[in-house]
């Protein structure tokens, strides 16, 4: 009798606040993870669509995708599409994803849709993968509570700035209520600081102060802010196809070393 392959790690990359590197997160960390020959699937879930256009795919052209996903019209083996790098998938998220909140806000179960959708990936049916990442609109409504349902854990990006800790207690707040009301075993992934300048003193700061309250699920490895990451989108790539020499894509691909190190020694 085969064994069956083990179950994908679903990790919601979130932050309420906008601006602080959660799509840029999304698309380079699951670039990395399928660099080092995991098989990724980078979920689409913001109705603006960066994460898509960033691996090559224009809102305007998906046909079927997250929002047909979530409502039903498509099963997850439908709308999974692949990408330049051979281990790293996606589901581009369609232009009807904008109306997505309305119709979910109408249904019966509306906060479990996603996690029912993609329910085939947990049961070993259909197209395997190692992590399945899922990016996350910068609010709280139902699309970001579908993927918080939905996860194993939160990765949260931030940056080091005052008004970063007041989204981080924000989406703690979140993060509470969902393991209250639908997801008793959601956990926090890690926390990553994105666009860190070390040479500010409220950049320490803040630093200190979340490491103080959530002490080893800050990751070492910090994202500088660069050129090459603020680009590579427009290219429709990541940073370590558009300039895999680049301090954007070396940072992206140790915090992947060090997710995978976290995991390694969590199975031991």
């Amino acid at each position: 009798m085969a064994t069956r392959a083990p179950a994908p790690r679903i990790v919601a990359v979130s932050n309420q606040k906008g601006g602080e590197g959660k799509t840029t997160t999304a698309v380079n960390l699951a670039a990395s993870l399928a660099a080092a020959e995991n098989r990724v699937l980078l979920l689409d879930m913001d109705p603006q669509a960066n994460a898509s256009s960033s691996l090559g795919f224009s809102r305007g052209e998906v046909e079927q995708g997250t929002y047909e996903l979530l409502v039903g019209n498509a099963k997850i083996s439908d709308v999974i599409r692949t990408t330049e790098l051979p281990t790293l998938a996606a589901v581009p998220a369609s232009a009807d994803l904008a109306g997505a909140e309305v119709e979910l806000a109408g249904l019966e179960q509306p906060q479990t849709m996603l996690r029912d959708a993609i329910a085939p990936l947990r049961q070993g049916k259909g197209a395997r993968f190692d992590y399945v990442l899922l990016d996350c609109p910068p609010s709280l409504g139902l699309l970001t509570i579908n993927a918080l349902v939905a996860a194993d854990t939160v990765l949260i990006p931030m940056q080091a700035k005052y008004f970063s800790l007041e989204g981080l207690g924000a989406l703690q707040g979140t993060i509470a209520a969902v393991k209250a009301g639908f997801n008793p075993a959601l956990g926090i992934e890690g926390i990553v600081f994105c666009m860190y300048d070390p040479r500010t003193n409220l950049a320490q700061q803040v630093v200190k102060e979340v490491r103080s309250h959530f002490g080893g699920l800050v990751y070492d490895t910090t994202i500088p802010v660069n050129v090459r990451l603020s680009e590579s989108p427009s290219h429709g790539k990541p940073a370590l196809l558009y300039d895999i020499e680049s301090r954007g894509a070396q940072a992206y691909l140790e915090l992947a070393r060090e997710v995978l190190a976290r995991h390694t020694e969590a199975r031991a």
